[in-house]
């Protein structure tokens, strides 16, 4: 699938790789063609992650994301990317049955889209997948830590490396996700100490959210970062911007214009005078 956006050469996933311990590693998530392009400039890595069931369709939880809701906003960020490395999250139900299973749904992702990698959630229970995809050709991004598409079986976002049994069964999924072969893991909702910790124990690149800025790089949910968050926005969370404030100013202004006939004005009307 060839990109609408201006040509270049695309960030691939060695490259990603090769950045273990280097300048930290950008990513933010994108779903759509327009942020994409307003992105793409900006960052080493656009993740087009099962949170836009929740962002931009309106479920409780990433469970609501499908394959073909997966691909799709995969396709519309690809056609407004040219630099950054895309990397498509596998939703729930498409690939935790089988290494056959996960083959098949990851083939078809990279397929349909043209992206450059795909992400699953899970450590050692997901190891033989990873390692099927990735002898598949296909490179995966890893996730440990909290595991969003886990939450109803977990009762809730419950943030992790609190124990000592759970501190070594996070050693045990980083060590499992880089023996696999991902190229790098996103670890997500972990003690501080802990996701500094499992950084130094592996040399794959970890991607940081809600766990600790000595991880080799840093994402978060763009809606989030950019003040667009309708409900409460998460502790780890940056907001760069407030987009809220901005449309809700915006929409107030033109329903007024609307309803006292300023809009549309002189300038927003044909007229005969139109060339």
């Amino acid at each position: 699938m060839v990109s609408d956006a201006s040509a270049g050469d695309r960030i691939s996933a060695d490259d990603i790789r090769r950045r273990k311990g280097g300048v930290p590693i950008v990513c933010l998530t994108a779903y759509t063609y327009p942020i994409a392009r307003m992105l793409d400039p900006h960052v080493d890595l656009l993740l087009v992650g099962d949170s836009v069931a929740m962002v931009l369709h309106g479920h409780a939880t990433t469970l609501g994301a499908s394959l073909e809701m997966m691909i799709a906003h995969g396709q519309a960020v690809m056609r407004g990317s040219a630099k950054a490395c895309v990397v498509v999250d596998m939703p729930a139900g498409s690939y935790e049955t089988s290494a056959g299973q996960a083959v098949a749904s990851a083939r078809r992702i990279v397929e349909e889209t043209g992206c450059q990698a795909v992400k699953l959630e899970g450590g050692v229970d997901m190891a033989a997948q990873i390692a099927a995809i990735v002898a598949d050709g296909i490179p995966v991004m890893g996730h440990i830590g909290l595991l969003p598409q886990s939450v109803e079986k977990e009762g809730g976002y419950k943030i992790k490396g609190r124990t000592e049994d759970n501190i070594a069964a996070l050693l045990r999924d980083a060590e499992a996700v880089e023996k696999a072969g991902a190229f790098s893991v996103v670890i997500e909702g972990t003690m501080e100490a802990v996701a500094s910790r499992l950084t130094r124990h592996i040399a794959i690149p970890t991607i940081g959210i809600g766990a600790s800025g000595e991880c080799d790089g840093q994402i978060l949910v763009i809606d989030d970062m950019i003040g667009m968050t309708v409900d409460r926005v998460p502790k780890f969370v940056k907001e760069y911007a407030n987009l809220r404030g901005t449309i809700s100013v915006a929409a107030a202004r033109y329903a007024s214009e609307v309803r006292s006939r300023a809009f549309p004005g002189p300038d927003h009307v044909f007229g005969e005078d139109t060339e």
